[in-house]
């Protein structure tokens, strides 16, 4: 993506008075002042060249006994990372010396007075010319330098012109930007809280928010119609290369609005950021697609379109069928779905780390085969009829030499793993167009999903969100919701609902997910009085900025787009965190550690 010069106006003090990035063509024959650090050091004997970084570039500085007088001495003693304030006079560069790499290249500051502001220690790895081999860690326990290096300042710049892009959008539309509480009480949305204990009243605990999404919701009883927030959230789960303890959402909410102008809003709300920041061109209306459909086609509610090898249902074909592993999965409730990968040359070790593939993720196992005039050329062929393989192969629009993958299990252990095999063959033979920006919301989604383990229904979303038309606590698993998730290149940027504004619905609601009435006064008290006095229609989204960020920038994992990430396991290398506190801490809260490392 492209990015906008960053030279914000700079008043002139003592340090400097330009930017080095502002060495341009304008300023040559000018006398100018720079600050900035050592990235780049040069000596010729007779001159010294340093090159001189700040946020907006670098400059060349020529260190010349003729011109730079006492200063020269100090250009020899210069290291990688010095801070230092210059002044001299800019100047064109020789023909044969100019850099077309750097917008600044044509140009050079001949010094005639240099301040060394602060001495640097040689860096633990290399800033300049950094290679990207320095593992993980290190980099994070020193992030202050870490910070320096181009990609990252520049993923932590589009990160600030995107909330600031979204900041003008929804000024515009009528929005106001109020915050709500960092400490509040434990709800359930889905995640661990983090909690927080309290010194007056021991035993008792704040939780910090998961999402602010009982507060926004008392925002629009209040009356404010239209609120967002770039807000930081709390959740105690695993770490994923997009998702860590604490991160940075985007919170919007409406009153007075049904879902038709939740999404309008949202499109143009993209369209409208990736416009300023540099982002893809939206195509508006984004393609809808009903999570029942996605699951179908893609085994996920994040499907990635820019790609085929869509999954295929097979169950009905083998509804009869003598081969007992597939007739005893579809006899207990199961599915035999698959996936056609196209004509592949893949040796037996590559399909049978297919199989071992799938049962990592979860799968008893897999069936492979490829086609063979009618038939299949698979372990699996012997077991089923040829009028079985003819119809599986016409299912799945095989042609000769396709290579077939078949999983027979529960739906949603069939769905997930094909799904994540979908991605990893897309892959492997490079059928995913890079170039290509794929995005849709998926609609249209249940209310909730069964809970094996606890024997009771969750909500899919939280148990806030409001059900398509009337709703039964009693038939809870046919209910569908009133929301939406939006997703890019199969990850999921956003979500949101339209939330329950009838206390007596929101009390059913909870009824079907296990919450008395008892149990809903207590936890959930305050939303309930409130939404006996006049509740409007509303509804909202939450965004991942972080993901937005990391998506724009192609990054891997969200922590190159945040200034001070948590490392994979979730510790905080730079400042050591989380760390034992000392016994005198503990018993002004009340509390005791077990098994913990002391202070």
């Amino acid at each position: 993506m492209s990015a906008e010069p960053d030279f914000p106006a700079l008043r002139a003090n003592r340090y400097r008075d330009l930017w080095c990035g502002q060495v341009l063509d304008d300023r040559v024959d000018t006398e100018a002042r720079v600050a900035g650090w050592v990235h780049r050091r040069r000596d010729h004997g007779g001159l010294v060249f340093i090159d001189l970084r700040d946020r907006t570039g670098l400059v060349q500085l020529v260190f010349d006994p003729d011109d730079a007088g006492q200063a020269f001495e100090l250009g020899h003693r210069l290291r990688s990372e010095d801070v230092l304030s210059v002044a001299g006079r800019i100047v064109r560069r020789s023909p044969e010396t100019v850099n077309p790499e750097l917008p600044t290249g044509e140009f050079e500051l001949r010094v005639s007075e240099a301040d060394l502001l602060a001495d640097a220690e040689t860096p633990p790895f290399e800033i300049e010319g950094f290679s990207g081999e320095v593992n993980e860690d290190m980099r994070l326990r020193h992030r202050y330098l870490d910070l320096r290096r181009e990609r990252v300042r520049h993923a932590i710049e589009v990160r600030h012109r995107v909330a600031k892009a979204l900041r003008d959008f929804l000024t515009d539309e009528g929005f106001y930007e109020i915050e709500t509480p960092m400490l509040s009480r434990s709800t359930p949305e889905g995640a661990r809280d983090f909690l927080v204990p309290s010194r007056r009243e021991p035993g008792s605990f704040y939780a910090l928010p998961q999402s602010p999404q009982l507060f926004k919701q008392l925002l629009m009883i209040g009356g404010f119609e239209r609120y967002f927030q770039i807000v930081r959230c709390f959740r105690d789960e695993d770490q994923r290369a997009d998702r860590q303890p604490d991160f940075t959402q985007l919170d919007v909410e409406m009153s007075f609005v049904g879902v038709e102008d939740v999404l309008d809003l949202n499109e143009r709300l993209l369209a409208a950021v990736f416009e300023r920041v540099g982002g893809p061109r939206l195509e508006l209306p984004l393609a809808r697609i009903g999570y029942d459909e996605a699951l179908s086609r893609y085994g996920t509610d994040r499907p990635d379109l820019r790609f085929g090898l869509e999954l295929t249902e097979l169950t009905d074909l083998l509804a009869a069928t003598e081969f007992k592993v597939f007739r005893g999965v579809i006899e207990s409730g199961g599915v035999v779905k698959g996936l056609n990968a196209g004509a592949r040359d893949v040796p037996r070790s590559v399909l049978d780390g297919f199989i071992g593939r799938a049962q990592e993720l979860g799968a008893k196992g897999l069936v492979w085969a490829f086609r063979e005039g009618d038939g299949w050329r698979s372990p699996t062929a012997k077991f089923l009829a040829d009028d079985e393989l003819r119809a599986l192969n016409e299912r799945l629009g095989a042609g000769e030499g396709d290579l077939l993958l078949v999983v027979a299990d529960r739906p949603e252990v069939a769905n997930a793993v094909l799904a994540q095999l979908r991605v990893e063959l897309a892959e492997r033979f490079e059928l995913i167009d890079l170039a290509a920006e794929a995005f849709c919301w998926v609609v249209d989604w249940p209310m909730f999903a069964w809970n094996a383990d606890e024997e009771r229904w969750d909500p899919l979303h939280h148990p806030f969100t409001a059900p398509a038309g009337e709703f039964d606590p009693a038939r809870a698993g046919e209910a569908r919701a009133l929301a939406y998730d939006v997703v890019w290149n199969g990850q999921e940027m956003g979500g949101g609902s339209i939330r329950i504004s009838d206390p007596e619905l929101q009390e059913r609601v909870f009824e079907a997910i296990g919450i008395g009435p008892e149990q809903a006064r207590e936890r959930f008290g305050f939303l309930l009085d409130a939404l006996k006095y006049g509740a409007p229609p509303h509804g909202g989204i939450a965004y991942g900025l972080d993901r937005i960020v990391q998506r724009l920038l192609h990054a891997d994992s969200i922590r190159e787009v945040i200034a001070f990430p948590k490392s994979a396991s979730g510790a905080d290398p730079l400042t050591g965190a989380p760390a034992p506190v000392d016994d005198a801490q503990l018993r002004e809260l009340g509390l005791a550690a077990r098994g913990a490392r002391r202070a």
